[in-house]
C-alpha cells in the first residue's frame, strides 16, 4: 500500500538522522574515556582509534535497539499530532494494522541487532582484551620512555632515561635502574648507555657509571664504580591471555559449557535482540499525543523506558551470575512480561477499552436526581 511505502521511508530518515546523532554522541564519550586510559596506562596510546572503533562498534546493538524505538515513537506520534491517524482509522483500519508496516522495516535491523550481539559483540572485545593484554605483556624496551620513569615488565625493575633528540633510538644519556629481587635492593646510574644483542639475548650496556646494592636486613651497602656494564633487558611476553572474560566469548564456546557465568552473558546477548523486537511494540503501543504534557513528551517516556529496560537486563545478568533466578525464568518474565504489557496496552488503545470505575454508583445517583421533585 501507499500508505504502508511513506511510512517506511519516513522511519528510515527519522531512525537514520537518529543513528547519526547517537553515533557521534557515543563516539566522543568514548574517545574521551580511552584518552584517558591511554593516558594511565591501560592501552597503547597510539591504539586510541582501534580502541575507540572496537568499543564503538560493541555498544552499536544497544545504539540501534534505542534509535529504532525513538524513531517508531517519533513518527507516529508526529501522524497522530498531524491528524494523519484520523485518516488511517477513518478507513477502518486499527492500531494493529501497523504492525506489519513497521516489522517490515525493522526486520533488517532486528537481524543486524541479532548478528552484532551474538557475533561481534563478542569479538570486538576479543579484539580489545587482546590489544589491552598485549600492550600490559610488553618488554621493558618497549616500556622506556624518554624523561619518564616506566615500570618493567615483571615490576621488579624501574627505568629512567635521557634521550637526546641528536641520537639514534638506541642510545641515551643519564640513564637509571633501580631494582628489587630477592631481598636485593640494587640502584644502578650511569651517564649513557646503549643496547647491544649479545648471544641472541638483548643487553643495556652501560658507561661511566656506578652500581649501589643493598641486602634487605643488612646494615651494609656495597658501591662500584664502573666504566662498563651490561643489564638484560625483559623481551616481549608472547604468551597467551591467562583469562578470558565471558564477554570476549564466542557465542558456541558459551552454549558448550551453561555455567551461571557463561548463561549470564548469554542472557545479556539474547536481551539485546529481545528488547528491540519488544521496543516495536512499545513505540506502536504508546505513540499519541496529548496537548497538555507537550511535544517532548513521548521522546522522554522514550528514554526512561530505555534506561530502565537495559537496567533490568544489566540486574538479569548479575543475578543469573550469582545464581539468584534461572536463565529461563529470568528471560521469560522480562521480556514476555514486557511484550504482554505492549500488547495489551496496543489491544486497549486499539479497542477504546476504559476502565469505568464507580459506573453503578453514578447510575444510581442520576436516578435520585430525575427522581427529585
Amino acid at each position: 500500500m501507499l500508505f504502508h511505502s511513506s511510512i517506511r521511508k519516513e522511519l528510515a530518515r527519522s531512525f537514520g538522522a537518529t543513528l547519526v546523532v547517537l553515533i557521534t554522541v557515543v563516539m566522543t564519550m568514548t574517545l574521551i574515556r580511552t584518552l584517558g586510559e591511554a593516558g594511565r596506562g591501560v592501552f597503547n596510546p597510539s591504539d586510541v582509534m582501534i580502541i575507540m572503533g572496537y568499543t564503538v562498534l560493541s555498544y552499536l546493538p544497544t545504539i540501534l535497539s534505542m534509535c529504532l524505538f525513538i524513531a517508531v515513537l517519533s513518527v507516529l506520534t508526529r501522524m497522530f499530532r498531524d491528524s494523519e491517524m484520523v485518516i488511517w482509522f477513518g478507513s477502518g483500519r486499527g492500531l494493529t494494522s501497523l504492525i506489519n508496516p513497521l516489522f517490515r522495516f525493522a526486520w533488517p535491523i532486528l537481524v543486524v541487532i541479532t548478528a552484532l550481539a551474538f557475533l561481534i559483540l563478542p569479538w570486538a572485545l576479543s579484539r580489545i582484551e587482546d590489544m589491552r593484554d598485549r600492550y600490559d605483556k610488553r618488554g621493558d624496551l618497549a616500556r622506556i620512555e624518554p624523561g619518564q620513569f616506566q615500570e618493567s615488565a615483571s615490576g621488579d625493575r624501574v627505568f629512567f632515561i635521557e634521550k637526546d633528540a641528536n641520537s639514534d633510538s638506541l642510545t641515551g644519556s643519564n640513564v637509571f635502574i633501580a631494582t628489587h629481587k630477592n631481598d636485593k635492593e640494587t640502584i644502578t646510574s650511569a651517564r649513557s648507555g646503549h643496547l647491544e644483542t649479545l648471544h641472541g639475548e638483548k643487553f643495556l650496556v652501560l658507561e661511566n657509571g656506578q652500581r649501589l646494592e643493598k641486602v634487605a636486613g643488612k646494615p651494609d651497602l656495597t658501591v662500584a664504580a664502573f666504566t662498563t656494564y651490561g643489564a638484560q633487558v625483559d623481551a616481549d611476553d608472547q604468551s597467551a591471555r591467562a583469562f578470558v572474560p565471558s564477554g570476549a566469548k564466542n557465542t558456541m564456546e558459551l552454549l558448550g559449557a551453561p555455567t551461571n557465568v557463561h548463561l549470564a552473558e548469554l542472557s545479556w546477548r539474547a536481551g539485546l535482540a529481545l528488547a528491540a523486537i519488544n521496543f516495536v511494540v512499545m513505540g506502536l503501543a504508546a505513540a499519541g499525543v496529548n496537548p497538555r504534557v507537550g511535544r517532548t513528551a513521548n521522546l522522554g517516556f522514550a528514554f526512561g523506558a530505555f534506561v530502565v529496560y537495559f537496567n533490568l537486563l544489566i540486574l538479569g545478568k548479575s543475578w543469573i551470575e550469582t545464581g539468584q533466578i534461572h536463565f529461563g525464568v529470568y528471560l521469560l518474565v522480562l521480556h514476555g512480561g514486557a511484550l504482554a504489557l505492549a500488547l495489551l496496552w496496543l489491544a486497549k488503545r486499539n479497542n477504546n477499552w476504559t476502565l469505568r470505575l464507580g459506573g453503578a454508583t453514578a447510575r444510581r445517583e442520576r436516578c435520585k436526581t430525575k427522581a427529585a421533585p
